[in-house]
């Protein structure tokens, strides 16, 4: 369960940090971060991250496949986060 709660953490701070370089990145003509990775980074678990990211750095906030698709891949790793839980036997009163 730690271990979970800390790739969630981990996974999550990395999304939020791409978002910032990635507009870092695009204010000074620099090689970008690929759309690619940052969808893979959020639907490794980083979706809330990478929401927040967007929002703070206001990045990617026009971006149609953004604007819907980290939110979608929020639900996902919800989802996920639900399945995992019960195979471990747990729910979400257990940990809070």
């Amino acid at each position: 369960m730690q271990l979970l709660i800390i790739y969630l953490l981990v996974i999550n701070i990395l999304a939020f940090s791409l978002m910032g370089m990635d507009k870092s990145y695009a204010r000074h003509k620099k090689r970008r971060v690929p759309e690619k990775r940052l969808f893979g980074v959020s639907a490794l678990g980083g979706a809330l991250g990478a929401w927040i990211g967007m929002q703070v750095w206001r990045h990617k906030t026009k971006h149609t496949s953004f604007r819907i698709g980290i939110p979608l891949l929020f639900v996902f790793n919800m989802v996920v986060i639900y399945y995992l839980l019960g195979l471990f036997g747990m729910n979400f009163d257990s940990i809070a």
